[in-house]
């Protein structure tokens, strides 16, 4: 439950994947391609990002690059944009393979901007991004003599699950318009939306303080559950940065088999948006709320999300004290019981305690982590001397009510 994969999907998408693989194959998938991409693709990704994001303009093909992967989009991007030493802000916790990809080709140093638990004065929720949050980790960077250069932002957010609304969003961008700063996007989970809470996408405001220093990031690997094919987008208006981030995508190219299959799907507009994306969030909805009623069960809270294809869990009370030398003494007793999730210090969480727990699996599979996650809290309980775990799971089928 550590890898974020959707593995409830994985019969729709097959089954009309296959239809594709069956047909004819063009001559042209073999052949070698465009380094930004075969056009045939790139224009059907612009027409789905403009439809699926509202996008006030129509995207331009011509600005869109595909690579094998959104880690290649960010490593590149993040040499086409910044010198060896700079800095980026990045609202934590937040995924932890963009640090890795950032630093991939160039020396960078994330600036942390600490999201807590507590909600304080004025905000709606715990871990809420502010303007004054992202101020305030710009003056430690200026104090630590850290050059930063850009923004990088997750929405809906990994592994927080939240979203952004459409005033903090003008709000971040009107932020890095003053100080000149690029924005990187990553909208990895905007079809992964399990509730009924309306998502924006940058792509849909109509007066962006900056055209030319935002950077867009969508894949396949989560709305699509097409992890293993490979496929990562970037959209930029920055011609500049467009021709530096194509010339090193000959690295990263997505295979060009993959482009004419996606090409076809995406082409199928009535599939995607009358079957797939249905039954992908009807099942995204009975996943969460399994997993969300199964920790309560344990006595877990949750953080309360609207998208993704996990849950943000708190197991402070687990802990033997509050630092992260016991957040992972409690992971090993987790291991030990045959159940992964993932720690937040890997997310550059500042509070020990909250581990990020994927629920886009099968009923069968998320009652099973449920029982090894009781057996294992259940033994770290032992060891630290607490009070014996009190569960409200039904311990002969292990099943929880949606």
């Amino acid at each position: 439950m550590g890898l974020s994969e959707n593995k409830i999907c994985y019969d729709v998408i097959a089954e009309r994947v296959s239809k594709i693989i069956m047909g004819n194959m063009e001559p042209e998938a073999l052949h070698y391609a465009d380094h930004q991409g075969i056009k045939s693709f790139r224009e059907e990704i612009a027409n789905f990002l403009t439809e699926q994001t509202a996008s006030t303009n129509p995207v331009n093909a011509d600005h869109v690059i595909v690579m094998n992967g959104c880690c290649s989009v960010f490593a590149t991007l993040a040499t086409a944009l910044f010198d060896p030493g700079d800095g980026y802000l990045i609202p934590t916790p937040s995924y932890c393979g963009v640090y890795p990809q950032m630093c991939k080709y160039a020396d960078l140093r994330p600036v942390h901007v600490p999201l807590q638990s507590k909600a304080f004065s004025g905000e709606i929720h715990a871990f809420q991004l502010t303007i004054q949050k992202l101020e305030d980790a710009l003056q430690i960077a200026r104090v630590q003599n850290i050059r930063v250069r850009a923004l990088v932002l997750l929405n809906p957010n990994n592994p927080l699950g939240t979203i952004y609304s459409q005033e903090l969003l003008l709000g971040c961008l009107q932020f890095a318009h003053r100080l000149k700063l690029h924005v990187i996007i990553d909208e990895m989970y905007m079809l992964s939306i399990h509730d009924d809470t309306p998502f924006t996408s940058v792509l849909s405001l109509k007066e962006v303080p900056d055209p030319q220093r935002l950077h867009y990031i969508w894949g396949f690997s989560k709305d699509f559950a097409m992890g293993g094919f490979r496929c990562g987008v970037l959209f930029t208006m920055n011609k500049e940065v467009k021709t530096a981030v194509t010339q090193l995508a000959v690295f990263h190219q997505c295979p060009v088999l993959v482009q004419h299959i996606l090409t076809q799907l995406l082409f199928d507009k009535d599939w995607i948006n009358c079957v797939y994306l249905v039954k992908n969030k009807k099942r995204l909805g009975e996943s969460y709320r399994l997993m969300f009623n199964g920790l309560a069960a344990l006595g877990v809270p949750v953080l309360k999300s609207s998208a993704g294809l996990f849950v943000w869990a708190d197991f402070r009370k687990f802990l033997s004290s509050p630092t992260f030398e016991a957040e992972e003494e409690l992971w090993q007793s987790l291991v030990k019981a045959k159940v992964f999730i993932s720690p937040g210090k890997s997310y550059g969480c500042c509070e020990p305690g909250w581990f990020r727990i994927v629920c886009s699996f099968p009923k069968e599979v998320i009652s099973i982590g449920l029982q090894r996650l009781h057996q294992g809290l259940q033994a770290h309980s032992q060891e630290c001397g607490f009070p014996a775990l009190q569960s409200k799971l039904n311990r002969r089928k292990w099943s929880i009510t949606i």
